[in-house]
């Protein structure tokens, strides 16, 4: 029902898409012409990435769980939903 009142309003018009080239297409123009980046690339970026950020928190959390630095009260039973690895991280109901 309402696509047939708008198929009777677009009826009524003459239209035509013209393309402007120079100036009146700044936009247009460059976004056509940028260049991608390679995928390779940015994959290799994100696992360098990631690899320092596991290994950093892998040593936050190593610093934290010492036998000094944790404490029974403050965990409330949370201890009960961790476990580590293979790879020496501490997961907490399967997060890292």
């Amino acid at each position: 029902m309402h696509q047939m009142r708008w198929i009777e309003l677009f009826s009524d018009y003459e239209c035509e898409n013209r393309y402007h080239p120079g100036k009146a297409n700044v936009v247009a123009d460059a976004l056509s012409r940028k260049k991608r980046v390679k995928p390779k690339r940015v994959r290799a970026m994100a696992m360098t990435i990631l690899f320092g950020v596991k290994r950093m928190t892998l040593a936050a959390q190593s610093e934290a769980f010492k036998e000094e630095n944790v404490s029974a009260e403050r965990l409330h039973g949370l201890d009960q939903h961790m476990e580590r690895k293979e790879d020496e991280s501490l997961y907490f109901m399967d997060h890292l």
